[in-house]
């Protein structure tokens, strides 16, 4: 087996790249990832924090990657060791984080759903994440709500009213997962952490991501020029994918 290739990174998506929506990574994928470390170097940058990270791809997480970028890489780890923090309070200040809060929970106040739970929106360090029907939905309720809201489309309309309310704020809103919009300040999307990548001197550096239309949290680094990127369905899609680019 050849050396690692320090020169090339595959980046990947956590939820439904590398796991099903909120799920743990099966043992399959576990695996092969540890295989295509020994040919690049490897790191996942999800849009959730890192114990919801540590829940999916395992404790162990910062010793299986190279890189865990968690809430788009506002709080990053390489090689095992934390490497930095930033705070979505103290970049944006909390009177507009106030008024976010209240707009959003006004607007979920208004909307009729077949179920609604708890915890509406959930404050991230370097984002709000904000669920209509509430994230402690079980894992059925959660699936009823993303097929309703196919069709209903209850996330973008929700998108659209904050977009005009925050218009000149400086803020993104953007649709992740089945459950959510995250809410962050302009740039801190998922290319944040190509910032933070920008001195470790990769000659090339793939990106896998699932919600890679506009508006999907993969989108901006998906299209940026720094990276690389593949719009993939599945884990086992991003498995084929790997197999083609780096096992042929």
């Amino acid at each position: 087996m050849a050396a690692t290739d320090h020169s090339v990174l595959c980046l990947f998506d956590v939820d439904g790249t590398l796991t099903a929506a909120r799920q743990k990574v099966t043992s399959e994928i576990d695996d092969f990832l540890q295989q295509l470390r020994k040919k690049v170097k490897v790191g996942v940058v999800g849009g959730s924090d890192y114990e919801k990270i540590k829940e999916q791809l395992g404790d162990d997480v910062v010793e299986k990657f190279d890189y865990v970028f968690a809430e788009n890489g506002l709080v990053a780890y390489k090689e095992h060791k934390f490497l930095c923090k930033q705070s979505i309070q103290a970049h944006l200040g909390e009177d507009l984080v106030q008024d976010v809060i209240n707009f959003c929970l006004g607007y979920i106040a208004k909307i009729k759903l077949p179920k609604k739970r708890g915890t509406f929106i959930e404050f991230r360090n370097g984002m709000l994440n904000v669920s209509p029907i509430g994230r402690s939905c079980s894992q059925e309720e959660r699936i009823e709500f993303h097929e309703l809201d196919k069709t209903e489309h209850i996330r973008e309309k929700f998108v659209d009213e904050l977009r005009k309310e925050f218009a000149g704020k400086g803020l993104t809103f953007s649709i992740g997962g089945q459950i959510s919009i995250d809410v962050f300040p302009e740039g801190w999307d998922k290319r944040y952490c190509l910032g933070l990548l920008a001195e470790e001197g990769f000659k090339i550096i793939y990106f896998f991501g699932d919600k890679t239309m506009p508006g999907g949290n993969d989108y901006e680094i998906y299209a940026d020029p720094r990276t690389v990127g593949y719009s993939v369905a599945s884990p086992e899609d991003t498995k084929r994918t790997c197999e083609e680019l780096f096992f042929k």
